[in-house]
C-alpha cells in the first residue's frame, strides 16, 4: 500500500558522477566466510570475519554487523561481495584487508548482499 511519506534514502547521484572506467578499478570478489567474532576492543561494535576468497586466498575484514546478526556463528558459511583492492585500514587490533558490501538500512542494520547460488569464492563481481 502506497504512502504519503517522503522516503528517507538519499537521492542517485548525479549521472555521470562516476564512469565505468570507475567501476573498472574495483576488484569485487565474492568470499565465504569461515570465522565471525567479536572484536573486543573495536570502538563501535563490530565483527572480525575470516574470509576465504579462493584461490587469491583469505583475508580479514572488520564488520559492523552486530545489530544485523546478533549471533556471528549465521554469518559462517555465508558467500558474501567484498571490495578486495583497498588499501588495509588498521580497525582496533585487526588489520582490515577487505571491505564486505551490504545495504545501508534506515534503521542502522546492514544486511549483506546477497550471492546466489553457483558463485564461487574467488569469482570476480561484473
Amino acid at each position: 500500500m502506497p504512502t504519503d511519506q517522503p522516503s528517507m534514502e538519499p537521492p542517485f547521484l548525479e549521472p555521470g558522477t562516476a564512469t565505468i572506467d570507475d567501476f573498472g578499478r574495483l576488484d569485487v570478489r565474492i568470499g565465504r566466510i569461515l570465522e565471525a567474532s567479536l572484536l573486543e576492543d573495536a570502538h563501535k561494535p563490530a565483527y572480525k570475519l575470516r574470509i576465504d576468497f579462493g584461490a587469491a586466498g583469505e583475508r580479514h575484514s572488520s564488520a559492523q554487523l552486530t545489530q544485523t546478526y546478533p549471533d556471528p556463528a549465521v554469518l559462517v558459511g555465508r558467500l558474501v561481495v567484498a571490495v578486495v583492492n583497498f588499501a588495509a585500514r588498521r580497525v582496533a587490533s585487526l588489520k582490515s584487508e577487505v571491505l564486505v558490501l551490504g545495504a545501508l538500512a534506515p534503521d542502522d542494520e546492514i544486511p549483506l548482499l546477497g550471492v546466489d547460488a553457483g558463485a564461487e569464492p574467488g569469482q570476480r563481481v561484473a
